[in-house]
């Protein structure tokens, strides 16, 4: 039998040990920042970047004529609305009552935690042999909830002066941004495929270059970060703390909601993502938006996104001995 040729060997390599890469470019993330940590300013400005090439990848790699039969999945659909925006809210007030006394965590774990992740769970959860055609299909419903009910979650856990505070416009600019744009081009590259060999070659390229996309993500989104939470350590423990218990509280919950919903294996791991994964690059410029007393709230945003990389790295192996194939 002929030896593969060796570009495919490297890629056949990298996906074999993905997960151990994935640890790599957290430790490599993890000592740019601190050694360098006045790029972190750089570093931020290319977290947006590195996302819309990592969800265009991503996007290129789910058939776009499946995702209309994922939106008609009403089972899915209804069950993670109701396990993001009535059990995972339950969840959040419970957890958050031992950060209570601190407003400015309080406000950020709140808000970082209520908001159902749209992004990068797709390719986590890929990973994990989830259905993340239906997670894609129900991203602008998790989405448009998200900003109408976050205010709700604020008011009622927080406080309504904190609500009036609370700017729509960066949620819309990142949907935009994040996710429409590169479907878009996605979508594009999809139908140019069947008809040009130059596109075909491009969503051959972007698979294989997979697993060094999201390694470059992780890098920068922690590279860029990584100072800000180490400088205010001591005030964000008990943030941390919360925001690890939740990736496990989660687990539980999510793996219980897809067995009474009578999921399919793949659609109950998607599930189980959806309700730990949050929405933090999102709501981040949220956070940046609020007044000089809640300056701690999106330093809590950014701890959640650590724990939260490292918690995926683990989800990618923990979920499909959670629901395990037949």
């Amino acid at each position: 039998m002929p030896a593969p040729p060796p570009g495919r060997s490297v890629v056949a390599t990298l996906e074999r040990f993905q997960i151990a890469f994935y640890l790599l470019a957290l430790a490599a993330g993890a000592a740019i920042g601190l050694a360098a940590p006045g790029a972190a300013p750089t570093l931020e400005h290319a977290i947006n970047p590195v996302l819309i090439v990592l969800l265009y990848a991503t996007f290129l790699a789910v058939p776009f004529a499946r995702i209309g039969a994922a939106l008609r999945d009403l089972r899915f659909l209804g069950s993670a609305v109701i396990l993001n925006f009535v059990l995972v809210p339950i969840v959040v007030f419970a957890l958050t009552r031992f950060v209570a006394d601190d407003r400015a965590v309080l406000v950020g774990a709140v808000l970082v935690l209520c908001a159902p992740c749209i992004d990068y769970v797709i390719v986590f959860s890929g990973l994990a042999g989830a259905a993340s055609e239906r997670l894609l299909a129900g991203a602008p419903v998790l989405m448009l909830l998200q900003i109408v009910l976050l205010p709700l979650y604020l008011w009622v856990f927080v406080g309504a002066d904190v609500v009036d505070t609370i700017e729509i416009a960066p949620f819309v600019e990142a949907f935009v941004i994040l996710i429409v744009v590169p479907m878009a081009l996605a979508a594009a590259t999809q139908t140019l495929a069947r008809r040009h060999r130059l596109a075909t070659t491009l969503t051959d390229a972007m698979a294989a270059a997979m697993v060094p996309i999201m390694m470059t993500t992780l890098a920068v989104v922690v590279a860029s970060q990584i100072d800000a939470v180490r400088t205010r350590w001591t005030d964000l423990a008990g943030a941390a703390g919360v925001f690890a218990a939740f990736l496990v509280v989660m687990a539980v919950v999510g793996r219980i909601a897809a067995g009474v919903a009578r999921l399919d294996i793949p659609a109950g791991r998607a599930l189980v993502f959806s309700g730990a994964t949050r929405n933090s690059l999102v709501v981040l410029p949220l956070a940046l938006a609020l007044p000089p007393t809640l300056a701690l709230a999106p330093v809590v945003v950014v701890t959640q996104t650590l724990v939260e990389l490292i918690g995926m790295i683990a989800y990618v192996r923990l979920v499909p001995r959670l629901i395990p194939a037949d």
